[in-house]
């Protein structure tokens, strides 16, 4: 048994291997993103083939016995007439999934994008309770007993007892004499960060820019789960208003208004103000668009709100701008004008899948 988990672990690295060196194809497709559990996430490894007999045909002379299959069976498929079509001579392709845990996965982008670790900005920990071995109880695992306090029990239990001889001291403890530690609740500090996913759902936004956006979103949760010990994550959508949903409708929804980005700050600040104060919470929140705004005027309003508002109160402010058809990518280089170098605001322009990687790197390279 123990050459057989030798072997496995060493075949698990090697497949570990294969995902590390083929991380930037899944950065940019959405293979892996579709087998993601909670805490896991299969990754299909099609690179590795599974081994396999090759029988000899019956005519050909061998050491074995009996005759062999037939002309024109093989003996791993069964009878030829039980199927549909005519048999193929190609070699299949064997997909193997392996689970890997969301955390060895992020430190996987970290280790390929190079990302710092984040250092949270300024004291914003969130008060959880947590288990300390501070009390007591007479039943329990033999991992915590409390030898000290066993003793002590079963001395004073002597003595009361009047079988304590001073000449010849021995104690020796029964049942009811075990103590074992015990866990008390305790408050220990937590670091705790909220994710606002903000996309502009317009006709612009079309099915390839929405998978953009999802690309992004998972493996920025994926890297800020490893940061923060409790995680949440607000979805909202705008057109000409906007709303806060749930997962599943943030990446399916389209809408055919226009566009108002206002709307989805403003929404992200009241929510933010009501439910995740920033003296309490790592705020982030992402912005997607093809750059298409109403009117300059709200651009203008955008522009107030992330200097006196937004930028003053989080971690860091991401925008990325897609491609699309329909989209003019002015509201980038309107916000890369007014903020220059501030670097509380990072922007980023993804044309197709595989500027993702870049965006990421942008996004999250700061380690803010």
């Amino acid at each position: 048994m123990d050459r057989i988990e030798a072997d496995r672990a060493r075949f698990r690295e090697i497949v570990r291997g294969r995902i590390r060196a083929d991380l930037g194809r899944y950065l940019s497709t959405s293979e892996l993103i579709a087998h993601v559990g909670e805490r896991a996430v299969s990754v299909p490894i099609p690179q590795v083939e599974l081994p396999r007999f090759e029988f000899a045909l019956g005519d050909e002379e061998g050491h074995g016995q009996g005759g062999g299959p037939r002309s024109g069976h093989s003996s791993s498929r069964g009878d030829a007439e039980a199927g549909e079509g005519a048999a193929g001579d190609a070699l299949g392709q064997h997909a193997l999934e392996v689970d890997v845990e969301l955390e060895e996965l992020a430190q996987m982008l970290g280790r390929e994008l190079e990302l710092p670790d984040i250092q949270p900005r300024g004291r914003r920990d969130q008060v959880g309770d947590g288990p300390r071995y501070g009390g007591l109880r007479a039943r329990g695992p033999d991992s915590l007993r409390h030898a000290r306090r066993t003793f002590a029990a079963a001395l004073r239990r002597t003595v009361a007892s009047r079988e304590w001889n001073p000449a010849h001291p021995r104690v020796i403890p029964v049942k009811d004499d075990l103590r074992f530690r015990a866990p008390r609740p305790a408050a220990r500090p937590q670091s705790s960060a909220v994710v606002f996913h903000m996309m502009d759902v317009s006709g612009s936004m079309g099915r390839e820019q929405k998978e953009i956006v999802r690309l992004k979103a998972f493996w920025i949760d994926t890297w800020l789960r490893s940061q923060y010990r409790n995680l949440e994550v607000v979805y909202i959508v705008h057109d000409a208003a906007a709303k806060v949903v749930d997962h599943d409708t943030f990446f399916h929804v389209r809408e055919a208004g226009g566009t108002r980005i206002s709307s989805a700050y403003e929404l992200c600040l009241q929510v933010m103000r009501e439910q995740y104060p920033p003296e309490l919470w790592n705020v982030y929140p992402f912005h997607y668009s093809d750059g298409d705004n109403w009117s300059a005027r709200d651009t203008e309003r955008c522009v107030e709100l992330l200097r006196t508002e937004l930028l003053p109160s989080v971690n860091q402010f991401c925008y990325g701008q897609v491609r699309s058809a329909y989209g003019s990518g002015q509201f980038k280089k309107d916000l890369d004008l007014a903020f220059g170098a501030d670097s509380r605001l990072v922007t980023a322009s993804v044309a197709d899948r595989g500027e993702v990687l870049g965006a990421i790197r942008a996004f999250l390279g700061s380690g803010r």
